[in-house]
């Protein structure tokens, strides 16, 4: 048995348009401003995507879904998160658990984690844990320009 770690992370300025919903963990947070990006802005998504390809030595998000290709523009991230879960499944890894960190002064998320644990586990297959925390006014997560994302996991190979 081979055990791999992955670590993700992810981060998007809110957007300057005001119809752009915020999208976090496959939850719409409604009220809230939304995420800027060339998909859905899904930064919580798109961490544990990139902790996932680390984990199978498989490269990163950019390289699979690429910024540039206008099939992915305003793409719902969990549709992604999905395919890099059959990637690292093709690759013969089976993932065992994740755990992720969502960084944002505003808005306030705690009502919206029991939804995101609960998507994210049923893509993923395996046990997710959500935590929301804040920047404590320090740079510019602090100053509520965006919202950041960690993610970490463990996959299995027998």
């Amino acid at each position: 048995m081979t055990l791999r770690v992955g670590q993700g992370f992810d981060v998007h300025r809110f957007s300057e348009d005001p119809s752009r919903r915020l999208v976090l963990g496959g939850v719409v947070v409604e009220g809230a401003e939304g995420l800027a990006g060339h998909s859905d802005g899904d930064a919580l998504a798109h961490a544990l995507c990139d902790a996932l390809l680390g984990a199978a030595g498989l490269g990163d998000l950019g390289q699979h879904f690429p910024d540039t290709d206008p099939r992915y523009a305003g793409a719902d991230s969990t549709l992604l998160l999905a395919e890099v879960v059959a990637l690292v499944a093709g690759a013969g890894y089976e993932v065992l658990n994740a755990d992720c960190t969502v960084v944002a002064e505003r808005p306030r998320l705690a009502t919206f984690v029991p939804g995101m644990v609960e998507a994210l586990s049923a893509i993923l297959d395996a046990p997710v844990s959500v935590k929301a925390t804040r920047g404590e006014g320090l740079g510019a997560i602090g100053r509520a320009e965006g919202i950041a994302c960690f993610a970490v996991v463990l996959v299995e190979r027998e």
